[in-house]
């Protein structure tokens, strides 16, 4: 009986919600931390959402999110009498075709979060500091990778993901109001020019006398590489290994690139309506 109960469970989360929605419910239910934490409070601005959580231990905290951003939830400690409360961490639960990546990057920060019977007001400092992913999951396919196998593979696509992010915005910086589709849109084609369509393609990306090398079954233009990136990602194009990346770990890259413009967001003085 116990059993028939818990696929009923992962049978109706599967049909609620968006796909990251999905995959977030789901995981949790497949761990257990879905009922770890329990809501005490939820307050409500535009696209911002404040929730008040109380683990079984009664500690209180605060997770902050945002609607144009499902894949990030900010937690902090719960607030003193004075406002103050403590940035802890950044999770991450983003989806892809064949599953899905998860961790939590430990971050240092502090923010003002005032909570009255009705609203709450709150405002971070801009200068967040990203300490390292403490810990994670890969689920790929079939196979579910856990422990330091997991760990040390996060932190080497955090690398990737940071020296990417970097390079678009040298390129052009991040502006507010876009969204992780028009990013696709915009920046497949001049990453991966061999994987589109010829009209998509940058103006003159193959020259005369380029050479070629084969990998993950795609032949890549190394002398496009060469030409457009920088030492840190030339190897990681001509290998296959940022097409994986774009294509396990798009949306934890369109967070790097936005995450500034996140800040400038969360900086500003906010008030947030209760709504339970």
């Amino acid at each position: 009986m116990r059993n028939l109960k818990f696929w009923l469970l992962i049978f109706a989360l599967l049909f609620l919600g968006s796909c990251l929605t999905i995959v977030d419910k789901t995981g949790q239910v497949l761990d257990g931390s879905a009922f770890v934490e329990k809501k005490t409070s939820v307050y409500e601005a535009y696209s911002i959402k404040i929730t008040e959580v109380r683990n079984k231990a009664g500690e209180q905290s605060v997770i902050i999110t945002l609607d144009n951003f499902p894949m990030m939830k900010i937690r902090g400690s719960y607030p003193d009498a004075q406002g103050l409360f403590y940035l802890t961490s950044l999770d991450y639960l983003g989806g892809n075709e064949h599953g899905w990546n998860e961790y939590s990057l430990d971050i240092a920060g502090t923010g003002r979060l005032n909570i009255a019977e009705d609203f709450a007001t709150v405002a971070i400092n801009p200068e967040i500091e990203a300490v390292q992913i403490s810990s994670g999951r890969i689920h790929r396919y079939d196979t579910r990778i856990t422990g330091h196998e997991a760990l040390s593979s996060l932190r080497n696509r955090r690398e990737r993901v940071l020296a990417l992010s970097s390079w678009i915005t040298e390129r052009e910086s991040a502006a507010g109001g876009t969204s992780a589709k028009s990013f696709e849109k915009k920046w497949k084609p001049v990453l991966f020019p061999e994987m589109v369509s010829k009209k998509n393609r940058p103006v003159n990306w193959q020259q005369e006398g380029d050479p070629w090398v084969r990998a993950e079954d795609i032949r890549w233009n190394t002398g496009y590489t060469d030409r457009t990136f920088p030492e840190e990602l030339k190897q990681v194009r001509n290998s296959g290994t940022l097409l994986r990346d774009w294509e396990e770990a798009l949306s934890w890259i369109y967070l790097e690139y936005e995450w500034e413009n996140i800040k400038n967001l969360l900086s500003r003085q906010i008030i947030l309506q209760k709504k339970k």
